[in-house]
């Protein structure tokens, strides 16, 4: 009997219409697009400035797409899966009300809060979901409304992030293809080096939280650059290995969009010519879960069938992983 594995089958995107660029910043607080440029490689990101509007709207434009370009009605979905550290609210979960503002219903949804690595993460759990056979047809959602989780007094973490949110629908398969390996690995001594300082159980907000701007982005950026570079090298590697596969054998690398100057580390370490490292940085920023899909969307033109592709990625947790995916369209 042929072995069952999930493959992503379609992928779509949405980013907001607003570009924020680095010489708007430049007036908001004291930084530069040279400033910016030479540390981040980020040139301007996309900003949800409607009123009223969060992630969940965002995710559902993508996903309302991709149903609409594959002509798949929504009662055929059985499973929504949305990595985000920006959800609408606490509670519910963001995938139920993007399943019920796309017509989604009766289905499992929830969400998966993994920092920068929720894509990563939540590529592998929904590939479980269906290789196991409990959905036929399972989107895997990444999206972020960053900006309104940055404190735009503060030009270390200000100018890194931005808004964007991409879904892939992952079906089952029998053919070599769709996702074939994956590492997925944390360590919680990070949580100090990168988190939000109030709002949670441990500190709800409060005058003195909100008077404070505890309620933003925290980031020590040097220690998370060293792991992040140390942990989605040695990961990469580590897949890179265990399935026979070199720098001629990759097509592409998908890393997670966070510095231009860790993506160019893990390329390099890999042995990969440029080319074969995708990057959009430069125009979106770091849209935390949504970067990797939203690389995905933008270059699945150059993609062919067989195709062996590398994601990795690092995030707050610290978490970090790398999977394997043959592409299968």
């Amino acid at each position: 009997m042929s072995k069952i594995r999930a493959a992503i089958t379609a992928v779509e995107g949405y980013l907001p219409d607003y570009v924020l660029t680095n010489e708007e910043l430049s007036q908001m607080m004291d930084t530069s697009d040279e400033w910016i440029m030479t540390r981040i490689g980020i040139r301007e990101r996309r900003m949800l400035k409607e009123e009223g509007k969060a992630t969940s709207d965002m995710a559902a434009i993508a996903v309302q797409n991709l149903l609409k370009n594959n002509n798949i009605a929504p009662e055929e979905i059985d499973g929504v899966i949305c990595c985000t550290v920006t959800p609408d609210m606490h509670f519910p979960a963001t995938a139920s009300i993007v399943a019920d503002k796309c017509g989604i219903h009766g289905g499992m949804s929830m969400d998966m809060n993994v920092g920068c690595s929720g894509f990563i993460y939540g590529l592998k759990t929904a590939s479980l979901y269906v290789e196991s056979g409990f959905c036929k047809k399972l989107l895997l959602i990444g999206a972020e409304k960053m900006t309104s989780a940055v404190d735009y007094q503060d030009r270390a973490t200000a100018p890194i992030f931005g808004d964007g949110a991409a879904v892939v629908l992952l079906e089952p398969t029998e053919e070599e293809v769709g996702v074939m390996d994956a590492i997925l690995c944390s360590d919680g001594v990070g949580r100090k080096h990168l988190h939000m300082k109030a709002g949670g159980s441990l500190k709800p907000a409060s005058h003195e939280t909100v008077d404070a701007r505890e309620h933003f982005v925290y980031q020590e950026g040097q220690a998370v650059f060293k792991w992040a570079v140390s942990k989605m090298v040695s990961v990469s590697d580590e897949i890179m290995k265990r399935n026979g596969l070199n720098a001629d054998s990759i097509k592409y690398l998908l890393p997670h969009q966070a510095n231009i100057r860790i993506i160019n580390a893990v390329g390099h370490h890999m042995n990969l010519p440029e080319e074969k490292v995708l990057v959009n940085i430069e125009k979106y920023g770091n849209t935390t879960s949504a970067t990797i899909p939203l690389l995905m969307w933008e270059n699945q033109h150059k993609f062919k069938k067989g195709d062996n592709l590398i994601l990795t990625s690092f995030g707050a947790g610290f978490s970090w992983g790398a999977i394997y995916v043959k592409w299968a369209i």
